[in-house]
C-alpha cells in the first residue's frame, strides 16, 4: 500500500501531465483494476482520484 505522501506526489505528477483529465484518468484506472478483481490497485487509484479532487478545489467539476 502506498503512503499518503506518495499518493499526493503521484497525484501531482498526474495532474501536471494530464491537466483537467487527471481525475478521469485515475477513475478509469481504478475501474479497470476493479473489473480485473485487483482490489489493492483499485483502492490505490481511488485514493489518487480523491487526492486529485482535493487539489482541484471545491468549485471545479
Amino acid at each position: 500500500m502506498m503512503k499518503e505522501s506518495d499518493i499526493h506526489s503521484y497525484a501531482r505528477q498526474l495532474l501536471d501531465a494530464h491537466g483537467a483529465m487527471a481525475v478521469a484518468e485515475a477513475a478509469q484506472k481504478a475501474r479497470h483494476f476493479e473489473e480485473q478483481g485487483d482490489s489493492e490497485q483499485a483502492k490505490t487509484w481511488r485514493r489518487i482520484e480523491a487526492a486529485l479532487m482535493l487539489m482541484r478545489g471545491p468549485h471545479e467539476k
